[in-house]
């Protein structure tokens, strides 16, 4: 039997944006709404100040931790980026602007 490849290829990255059959935007934005509620659960039970060592990679300093409020603020930061560059893909679509 051949080995199977778990890389996803393009058309399975662009089907994760999109509704399966059966979903609906409702039930996706549920489901959102849940996993917010869950994440701000647990991140109201963590020591912001914990520090995890982070991985021997060439893109980090030897030696280097973050602390969990930072994990936080660069997940955060990450988010906003990301979320301002889809404001710019729909706003190269429908012309409207949000911001000035």
């Amino acid at each position: 039997m051949a080995p199977t490849s778990t890389v996803a290829t393009s058309t399975d990255r662009a089907d994760e944006f999109r509704l399966a059959d059966g979903e609906t935007l409702a039930a996706v934005l549920d489901d959102y709404s849940r996993v917010a509620a869950t994440t701000d659960e647990l991140v109201a039970t963590l020591d912001l100040d914990a520090a995890h060592p982070l991985p021997d990679e060439p893109w980090y300093e030897p030696g280097a931790s973050w602390s969990v409020r930072r994990v936080l603020l660069h997940v955060i930061g990450e988010t906003a980026q990301h979320s301002g560059h889809a404001d710019i893909l729909r706003e190269a679509i429908d012309g409207a602007k949000t911001m000035g």
